[in-house]
């Protein structure tokens, strides 16, 4: 099993997070040419990264977008 090694990660939080009881999404968006975007809830930056490729997180984007 490997690290990945996210030290050079540049947190964004995406405009499609709530304000709402703190309801944020982060996501490295500068790894993305590596094939990799991670993602991370805000409140818990030292906790669990989920690691999708950037069609899959393209396809979350747009749904979050379509969520009314």
């Amino acid at each position: 099993m490997s690290t990945l090694d996210l030290s050079g990660s540049q947190w964004e939080k995406s405009s499609y997070s709530s304000t709402i009881e703190g309801e944020c999404v982060e996501f490295a968006r500068n790894l993305a040419p590596s094939g990799i975007v991670p993602v991370r809830d805000s409140k818990s930056p030292a906790g669990p990264v989920l690691l999708l490729s950037p069609a899959a997180w393209s396809d979350f984007v747009v749904f979050a977008a379509n969520d009314n």
